[in-house]
């Protein structure tokens, strides 16, 4: 057999391997009882799995139901970044009070950690101690207060270390001029790193000492090519929870932690039809499993966002969703059996250019929706099929439109000007709009797409948009 040949059966082999069901969920189930150990160490922290990779690894029976989305992209080399679309800082109060937090995540391909917790995390700790001590006007001491930069010196560089310190005071120069409310620290954060290699887990009193541990647990073995024969029947595959489309067969961390015990129990050659019936058994049950809207605090609750299957909507008459103070406002890219109503405002999006369709039909009939039933003394619930895209981009150009820079309602908008002459409108003020919407909504992740659909509607004519 020539060589080629043989290397390309090897890998076929492996890749083989790595997208097996089986081998993919007892490789979560090896790395999670890693994290359990961790958690039990440090038992008075609570624990954080980052979103998405980071929930397979996570007990709910054990983790905080508190969503962390520390993006490895924002680490990435020449690409780092503090992205003010995910400030995370709805984690700081719960790190005040419970003095740290234990966060999980998990990488593939040989790597020891992911970047988001060997740089997007050190980059958000040095970012937010350093825009505490300009917002602390002299309250904080510079000599006292760490705004140092910390990264793990077996995976970062060097060079790149410093690369990423030169960017760091811009940031939090941004962060500090920023609307979003920045809480009392009573320590500087740090944070701190354990993989399944780390010889001891650092001791609380040390870590405490001077500052709020940030623990960074990254919870796959480093194993080359990112596959390992294990002695228990499977392949382990490092990093398996990673892009979970491509193998989980409709599974979701939330639905494997429902079913552990019944999944990691099923033989090899059953797992996929155990997998199957929970699956079509839980999406059903989900149907009436709902969360409740997140109001915007800003503006006193009158804007409200969550995911259309969040709401109580019958399938044979949307209205009734509807309540007396609340209309809404579904936005949609999947067929449903939705029906509208005075009070239910309905946007299927099915035509083939989605993002032209959003700005020239949705943008502007959504607002001018919105803007009447302001004026009616109405609260406006916008939702869409994940309640953190095209939602937020209607949320953003309607409080831009009927608020002003104080979340103030002013009756006077119009549904596609600004709303008095006096306000200017840039994309400042649009920024600051996204940041009310992200203080009270930690799932808003709007693409950038989304936004710059927005920021075309609100800042330029209506001719344009012909």
């Amino acid at each position: 057999m020539p060589l080629h040949d043989s290397s390309k059966e090897i890998f076929d082999h492996i890749r083989k391997e790595s997208l097996d069901l089986y081998n993919r969920l007892h490789s979560v189930d090896y790395d999670a009882r890693f994290v359990a150990d961790v958690q039990q160490y440090y038992p008075l922290f609570p624990l954080l799995p980052n979103l998405r990779c980071g929930a397979w690894y996570a007990d709910p029976a054990i983790a905080t139901d508190v969503p962390a989305y520390f993006k490895s992209t924002d680490g990435h080399t020449n690409n780092w970044s503090f992205n003010l679309r995910r400030a995370n800082l709805h984690l700081l109060s719960l790190i005040a009070e419970q003095r740290g937090i234990v966060l999980v995540d998990s990488t593939r391909a040989g790597k020891r950690m992911p970047d988001a917790l060997s740089k997007t995390v050190p980059i958000w700790c040095s970012v937010v101690n350093h825009a505490v001590l300009l917002r602390s006007r002299g309250h904080n001491s510079a000599d006292t207060w760490d705004t140092a930069l910390y990264t793990p010196p077996q995976v970062v560089s060097r060079q790149e270390h410093l690369q990423i310190e030169e960017r760091l005071d811009k940031w939090a120069a941004d962060l500090a001029a920023s609307s979003y409310v920045l809480p009392a620290l009573p320590l500087p954060l740090r944070p701190v790193w354990i993989t399944p290699s780390s010889s001891t887990f650092p001791a609380v009193k040390a870590l405490q000492a001077d500052a709020l541990p940030v623990i960074c647990v990254s919870a796959s073995r480093q194993v080359d090519n990112g596959l390992e024969r294990r002695g228990a029947g499977f392949a382990y595959v490092q990093g398996s929870g990673d892009d979970h489309e491509l193998w989980a067969k409709g599974l979701t961390p939330a639905i494997f932690w429902a079913n552990h015990d019944r999944i990691i129990g099923a033989s090899r050659e059953d797992v996929e039809a155990v997998v199957e019936s929970i699956c079509a058994s839980t999406y059903a049950q989900s149907l009436t499993a709902r969360a409740p809207p997140s109001p915007v605090a800003k503006v006193a609750g009158r804007i409200l966002l969550c995911a259309i299957d969040d709401l109580q909507l019958d399938s044979t008459d949307s209205r009734a969703a509807a309540v007396d103070d609340t209309v809404y406002v579904l936005i949609t890219q999947t067929p449903r059996p939705l029906h509208a109503s005075s009070a239910v405002e309905i946007y299927p999006m099915s035509s083939k250019n989605v993002q032209m369709e959003y700005l020239k039909t949705v943008l502007p009939q959504a607002t001018a929706f919105i803007r009447s039933s302001l004026a009616s003394g109405k609260n406006i619930c916008i939702a869409c099929d994940t309640g953190s895209d095209l939602s937020v981009g209607v949320a953003v150009a309607a409080l831009q439109l009927n608020f002003d820079d104080d979340g103030h309602y002013t009756p006077s908008g119009k549904s596609d000007v600004p709303i008095a002459a006096k306000y200017i409108v840039d994309k400042k003020t649009i920024r600051r709009r996204l940041e009310w919407i992200i203080a009270s909504r930690a799932q808003a992740n709007p693409s950038r797409t989304t936004l710059k659909r927005v920021n075309e509607f609100l800042l330029s004519s209506p001719t344009f948009r012909t």
